[in-house]
């Protein structure tokens, strides 16, 4: 593993350049955070009025800090970025996040000021992460860089590469006060002046925290670099992408963002799935299919049963899942089809999609459920179980244990719950069951557009070569 990365994500030793003893203050909610996420490593503070910052000794200058720090996280304004590499250069200190916005995003003096950055960093051999980024976050190092107000980021198997500050700002709040999963690893690559996402591909290829990989690209700065790369983690570890500036109007957009200089998108798209990766549309997609991938395994098909409730819902689910999503509704097994016809009034003819509802008014919501979910389970010929839920305070609120129980049980196979109900009930539920490795959906068609996802991300990974092939 590189170990100049690694200085990003394990440090022993950080300064903050820029601390700040003023709340609301970038420089004093980057200390905030890392004291909310209990970093043990030693914490180094700078700020030309010296004194003191929450208890802790400041130095006027980064040349009175001592030698060898391991990251320096800059937070100053754009103009005193290039003589800050070039300080921390001479202390020792080898990896440098640059906050500061104001560089060839912004105007032409921007991009004189980012061109005198670029011979700062070849003139130093200092990484940087950068400039303008709100940070990063490694949560096995108990450590973040970013100046958003966090609070304690909590900790996952999933990684994300963000070509925006917004992931490890208020994407990451989103995740932490909103979902029940974690990541171990998100960069925010802002201008990507030093550090790109090859670098940081490539060390989440190699980082055993790290079990999926998501990543929002506006532009590729070596596409050849990323895609051999991605060849080879992709075989192992499942790889998203969301790739902003894919029009003309988006294009000119990420230019304005970060300077990005976008490419043609057909070609990307072909490129992309060469390389296996799995390229997704939305936005909302790069959380939810995490969500997915943090507590469950990867279907190994794309043929599901789902029960629901409602006739409607059967049927024009079973219509987006085999025109829109491409998954598979296969007709049960005899003994699937026998045993869901046995917990079913004799009027209703079983089959997959399961009509759950005679049989819940019979036999209540967790016998029914349960026992047509353990029979599709069993199914040899299903890869995966969605159970639509109605949960309200007239028909009942069941114990949603069993639910678990058969995750437990059926281990190979997800299940993802999402609702048609009461609103505090699928709160409840979405309280109960995430905790306990079951993610679930507020809306009905979110967790059919995840399984299409891994299904499609499934594909690609086994269509991935053994050996790297010319474009």
């Amino acid at each position: 593993m590189d170990d100049s990365m690694d200085k990003f994500f394990n440090p022993r030793s950080v300064a903050i350049i820029g601390a700040s003893a003023a709340p609301g203050k970038p420089g004093n909610d980057v200390l905030k955070n890392i004291a909310a996420n209990d970093y043990k490593g030693e914490l180094y503070l700078v700020n030309p009025k010296g004194g003191q910052i929450m208890g802790r000794e400041v130095y006027p200058t980064i040349r009175d800090l001592p030698e060898g720090i391991d990251l320096a996280v800059v937070i100053l304004p754009a103009k005193l970025n290039p003589q800050a590499v070039r300080d921390c250069a001479a202390k020792g200190i080898k990896a440098v996040v640059l906050a500061a916005g104001g560089f060839s995003e912004v105007d032409e003096q921007g991009e004189k000021l980012q061109a005198e950055l670029i011979g700062a960093i070849r003139e130093t051999g200092v990484r940087v992460i950068g400039p303008n980024t709100s940070g990063h976050t490694s949560t096995p190092a108990n450590f973040t860089s970013t100046f958003f107000p966090q609070g304690r980021i909590p900790k996952g198997p999933v990684s994300y590469i963000a070509q925006t500050g917004n992931f490890a700002t208020h994407t990451m709040r989103y995740i932490s006060s909103a979902e029940n999963f974690g990541v171990a690893r998100v960069v925010g690559l802002g201008n990507k002046v030093d550090v790109d996402e090859c670098d940081v591909l490539q060390y989440y290829a190699e980082d055993p925290e790290t079990k999926a990989i998501f990543v929002y690209l506006e532009s590729f700065k070596d596409p050849r670099r990323f895609l051999d790369i991605a060849r080879t983690v992709t075989r192992t570890k499942p790889v998203i992408l969301l790739k902003g500036g894919s029009t003309s109007e988006g294009a000119r957009a990420a230019v304005a963002h970060t300077a990005a200089l976008a490419s043609d998108d057909r070609i990307i798209d072909g490129v992309l799935k060469q390389a296996g990766i799995t390229r997704i549309q939305r936005y909302s997609h790069l959380i939810l299919a995490a969500k997915a991938l943090s507590v469950m395994p990867l279907p190994k098909g794309n043929r599901i049963s789902f029960m629901a409730p409602s006739g409607a819902m059967l049927v024009i689910l079973t219509d987006l899942c085999r025109g829109q999503w491409n998954l598979e509704v296969p007709a049960p097994e005899p003994a699937t089809r026998k045993r869901l016809q046995e917990i079913s009034p004799p009027y209703i003819r079983m089959r997959n999609p399961v009509d759950i509802w005679p049989s819940a008014i019979v036999h209540g919501i967790e016998y029914a459920y349960g026992e047509a979910m353990e029979a599709v389970l069993k199914d040899p010929n299903i890869d995966a179980v969605v159970p639509i839920l109605m949960i309200t305070d007239e028909t009942g609120v069941p114990d949603l244990s069993f639910i678990v129980a058969l995750a437990r049980k059926y281990p190979e196979k997800p299940i993802y719950v999402t609702f048609s109900a009461q609103k505090k009930h699928m709160d409840a539920a979405k309280d109960f069951l995430e905790p306990r490795g079951i993610p679930t959906y507020p809306l009905i068609e979110e967790p059919f557009e995840v399984l299409s996802i891994l299904c499609r991300c499934r594909g690609l990974m086994e269509r991935t070569p053994n050996r790297s092939e010319p474009l």
